[in-house]
């Protein structure tokens, strides 16, 4: 029975899905967000943000638990030292998931996940007249 297995697969298999899971969590740990599709960043999001809950306690036992989890010694100790101070009052929704539109190359819906108390970095880059030409012939 399938009681409770509410979760996608993402069309892989479970050492697939687990190191994929590994990896984007590490990539938005160290950059504070990261774009990818809406059913990857939805998959993402309460991995993420159980890591967090963990790192708000620095206990030796909650770093073993997020190594367990996610096993770089960089991003655990990025973890502990940054993001769960910086969440330690809040509690919980450290992550927010905004809608970006489709992928122009297969049409898949990408979104940017991102910690909720990132600052923006650099300015979007402009588009080029072929992108433009791109988008508004998507819209049309």
């Amino acid at each position: 029975m399938r009681h409770r297995n509410h979760k996608g697969r993402l069309s892989r298999p479970e050492g697939h899905r687990k190191a994929l899971m590994r990896n984007l969590a590490r990539g938005l740990i160290q950059n504070g967000r990261i774009r990818t599709t809406d059913a990857k960043a939805k998959y993402l999001r309460p991995f993420v943000e159980k890591l967090v809950t963990l790192s708000k306690d620095g206990s030796t036992h909650n770093r073993r638990l997020v190594f367990a989890k996610l096993p770089c010694k960089e991003t655990v100790q990025l973890l502990f030292e940054q993001i769960g101070p910086r969440f330690q009052e809040r509690p919980g929704g450290y992550t927010r998931i905004i809608k970006e539109g489709v992928r122009l190359g297969d049409g898949a819906s990408m979104s940017l996940i991102e910690f909720v108390d990132y600052t923006a970095g650099p300015p979007k880059k402009k588009l080029t007249d072929r992108e433009k030409r791109m988008r508004q012939l998507r819209r049309k």
